[in-house]
């Protein structure tokens, strides 16, 4: 998958003149329910924070105990973060109601930083046959996607790809896009949950992937999948880039859920279940 998108231009000019249509948006009328767009999806567009040695969910309370990461959304993340912090303090998100914690490496381009400028992280019901049986992602869950230790692609789950550069295949190391793009990459989180714990030993066991569309009986729980986008203002030589945990396969995200509940639980009341794409408001396009 390159260039990866929510929706093409296409489905969303049909969609535009289906609203205009069946009453939506011009009229000001409601939508018929065949003009929803169905894509169980709503996004948060968030903005880079601050870049700190610290990792609160794999060395909390260590500050400077990590390799470097870039945080985007919560603005008070740091070592000791824990979820009454978070919930106490701001962040950069549209919406602005989440104020939950994401984190990445550092990109580094011949050892100068770089910080990318479209960050999105979709909440989807893709990957599992029932999206209508997902549940809200729970207050304070924390979630680690990736592998900051892989050695080679089967350790990795990686993903890097060029914006505007579909004929470059897509890899788990760093790909070579050419003038004009920009690099990009995504992470896909575990998306089933144990249903009891929020964290774990090894901040993974807690959760799973589905196996063949469903969620295995240890980990019973279906959340809405979380996938992170982002895209960095450089193109070139992959033998330019390093991330601060190594080469592109160890590429990894991670996740403390700082979400209100109420916010959290309408969104997938409203898009997930009913499989509806929603806006950064929650409300169905």
């Amino acid at each position: 998958m390159t260039g990866w998108r929510p929706l093409t231009k296409v489905g969303l000019v049909f969609a535009l003149v289906a609203g205009a249509v069946v009453g939506g948006g011009v009229t000001g009328e409601p939508q018929r329910a065949d003009a929803v767009i169905r894509v169980a999806e709503f996004p948060a567009d968030c903005q880079f924070s601050h870049r700190l040695p610290d990792d609160p969910i794999v060395a909390p309370g260590l500050p400077g105990g990590s390799h470097s990461h870039d945080f985007f959304g919560n603005r008070a993340t740091n070592a000791h973060s824990n979820y009454n912090q978070l919930a106490g303090a701001t962040g950069n998100c549209n919406p602005a109601s989440d104020i939950s914690s994401y984190w990445v490496p550092t990109l580094y381009r011949n050892n100068q930083v770089v910080v990318p400028t479209g960050i999105t992280f979709y909440y989807l019901g893709e990957g599992v046959n029932n999206p209508a049986a997902t549940q809200p992602t729970p207050v304070g869950l924390k979630i680690v996607a990736g592998n900051a230790r892989a050695t080679g692609d089967g350790d990795s789950i990686a993903r890097w790809s060029c914006l505007h550069a579909g004929h470059v295949a897509p890899s788990k190391n760093f790909v070579n896009c050419p003038a004009g793009t920009q690099l990009e990459t995504y992470l896909d989180f575990p998306q089933c949950w144990n249903g009891t714990s929020l964290d774990s030993a090894d901040h993974k066991s807690h959760m799973s992937y589905p196996v063949g569309g469903n969620c295995p009986s240890s980990h019973p729980v279906q959340v809405p999948k979380l996938r992170m986008v982002l895209r960095y203002p450089v193109n070139g030589d992959p033998a330019q880039f390093r991330l601060a945990s190594g080469d592109g396969r160890t590429m990894h995200g991670d996740f403390f859920n700082v979400w209100p509940a109420a916010e959290m639980e309408r969104r997938v009341r409203d898009c997930i279940r009913p499989v509806v794409k929603c806006g950064h408001d929650g409300r169905p396009l």
